[in-house]
């Protein structure tokens, strides 16, 4: 038999999502202004929660979190994206590859516990009204949030080392707009059997027991509010859980669609369209569907413009 160079390449060419240079173009103006509108969503919604006194809650508490990991996940892979559909070179290096992709994982992760938990705690809020403030203290919340970061860790850490025994060498072209897993499965030369059961363990158990927790809260919320008697009390009751529960389902549809599935049957145009929702679009979605969709949010934002308004008038 003959012998096979394993030593790895020194860096990886990412497709991208096209070869047409007019695409190229519309799609960096497109992810350019949702880039910007994801930090200046998330920052702003991040700085609101800090300064007004009445998003001092639980519930913000995990939003002010989730705005931090959405833009951290937007800052892991635009901006390289927005480079690679501007210029001529698309490479990156081996080390950059692995750093994108550890931190991606770690922050899909973190991202996954912490809407359970914030569905945990709608939970709390709509079925246990009068021991919301005991049930949801300080203490738990800070253990919950700690709890998404450490799993996120492991589950980054974990696929790292898994990915760091594996060999490139036939080709170094990823087939992606950035270095996701199942692609750079499909470029190893070397046998991803048993890297491929202990991705696809670790990803399922992220994914499956945070999903569950997530329906196990709304299958008792609903039971509930099913059971209340006013039209204006349902109302409301959905209305607090609305905005939560389309954005779950937006992102663990495109999450499991891509990662819960053989890396041979992976699909580059389908994985592709998934991938560019969770990773660009949804953490500029998340804002408005969580929280700029909220009367809390409009006051506070209201109220923080008063302020300043009449600080420069007292100037």
């Amino acid at each position: 038999m003959s012998r096979r160079n394993y030593t790895n390449v020194p860096d990886f060419i990412l497709a991208g999502l096209t070869e047409s240079a007019e695409l190229q173009l519309v799609l960096s103006v497109l992810f350019l202004l949702i880039y910007l509108g994801t930090v200046l969503g998330n920052v702003g919604m991040m700085l609101i929660i800090r300064l007004d006194p009445h998003l001092h809650t639980p519930m913000y508490f995990f939003l002010s979190h989730l705005s931090f990991l959405d833009l951290s996940y937007s800052n892991v892979i635009t901006p390289k994206t927005l480079e690679n559909l501007l210029t001529s070179t698309k490479s990156i290096s081996f080390l950059g590859c692995f750093t994108q992709m550890y931190f991606f994982v770690l922050l899909a992760a973190a991202e996954c516990f912490l809407l359970s938990s914030m569905a945990y705690d709608r939970y709390v809020a709509i079925c246990n009204p009068l021991h919301y403030s005991l049930t949801m203290s300080p203490r738990l919340c800070c253990a919950l949030v700690t709890v998404c970061y450490v799993i996120g860790f492991m589950d980054s850490s974990v696929n790292a080392l898994c990915m760091s025994r594996l060999h490139f060498c036939d080709s170094n072209v990823i087939h992606h707009f950035f270095c996701d897993t199942p692609p750079m499965l499909a470029l190893s030369c070397t046998d991803t059997y048993d890297t491929e059961i202990m991705i696809f363990v670790f990803a399922g158990f992220t994914l499956m027991v945070s999903l569950v927790t997530v329906v196990v809260s709304y299958v008792l919320i609903l039971s509930t509010i099913l059971k209340i008697n006013s039209t204006s009390g349902k109302k409301k009751a959905f209305s607090t859980c609305a905005s939560h529960l389309l954005g779950v389902t937006i992102f663990y549809c495109t999450m499991i669609f891509t990662y819960l599935k053989p890396t041979k049957s992976y699909s580059l145009g389908k994985d592709q369209v998934a991938s560019v929702f969770y990773t660009i679009v949804i953490p500029m979605l998340n804002p408005l569907i969580y929280s700029l969709r909220n009367k809390e949010v409009k006051n506070a934002l209201f109220r923080e413009m008063c302020k300043r308004s009449n600080s420069k008038q007292i100037k």
